[in-house]
């Protein structure tokens, strides 16, 4: 497993970037019920927003992680890191700043519009990376690792919003959020996939048909580098494993996002505690 050792900065940047992440979801739930039921302990509008700005976030994810994966085959698994890991950090300054009710709306759209980008695009090229990395004999392996330190991140971030006030958790998450991007721009290093034999293009491809100066015919293989619904369709219909693997993956996202939807507000008009002051 000496390969490892060349994770260990994506395993950095991945423990920051959830940190960063995962700090503010206690907070949020105090933060929206102020915004939107000020006063109260139960707010059904709130989990009702919650809720479709899940779905939102989910429908384009489905559609903009495939095309990120794809571009980072060609621009390399950095290049494209960048992408979501940048964003991500625009939402959180927002509440960082203010969170007042305009600044928690601005923040309501701007997350559900950046989540769109980030929410699966980070792991699944923290994943690409680590098989770029790694032989097939010790992926598996490296993926649990990657596993524990995302886990990791979660606990962290969720005990360290208990020491913290509302506002100075925003605060430091986006100074995480800030911390891990430059982190990841300075030591990671580039990566592109490694040619091994068992990769091959998932996405159908058009003849394009080129003519020199002397008339003379010449074909080659054009790849769609964006990838449409229907060669999301067309894949997840001839490859079983990739079905059987979206259906497991979307039935566990689908409770995962009702539970995360409800959980929190369930917990606050549950327990009632005194709110932590948010300044």
């Amino acid at each position: 497993m000496e390969n490892l050792t060349s994770l260990i900065h994506l395993f950095v940047t991945i423990f920051l970037s959830g940190f960063a992440m995962f700090m503010g979801v206690p907070a949020i739930t105090d933060v929206t019920m102020l915004a939107i039921c000020p006063g109260q302990d139960e707010c059904s509008l709130a989990i009702y927003l919650t809720g479709c700005q899940q779905a939102i976030i989910g429908l384009g994810a489905m559609i903009i992680t495939p095309l990120i994966g794809n571009l980072s085959d060609e621009y390399g698994r950095k290049a494209l890191l960048t992408l979501p890991m940048t964003v991500s950090i625009i939402p959180l300054v927002i509440l960082a700043y203010s969170m007042e009710t305009n600044f928690f709306y601005a923040y309501f759209v701007i997350r559900t519009l950046t989540a769109m980008v980030s929410e699966g695009s980070i792991n699944c090229l923290a994943l690409a990376y680590v098989a770029d990395k790694i032989p097939d004999v010790n992926r598996a392996s490296a993926f649990g690792i990657l596993g524990g330190i995302a886990s990791a991140a979660f606990v962290c971030g969720t005990l360290a919003a208990r020491f913290l006030s509302t506002t100075s958790t925003f605060q430091v998450a986006a100074f995480m959020s800030i911390l891990a991007a430059v982190y990841m721009r300075i030591f990671l290093k580039e990566s592109l996939p490694n040619g091994d034999d068992i990769r091959q293009p998932i996405l159908k491809g058009e003849q394009d048909v080129i003519r020199s100066d002397s008339d003379l015919e010449n074909t080659r293989q054009v790849f769609k580098r964006i990838p449409s619904v229907g060669d999301l369709i067309f894949l997840t219909k001839n490859s079983v494993p990739f079905s059987q693997a979206a259906l497991v993956s979307f039935f566990n996202s689908l409770a995962e996002g009702g539970l995360l939807a409800s959980l929190l507000y369930f917990l606050k008009a549950r327990f009632p505690l005194q709110q932590k002051p948010v300044c």
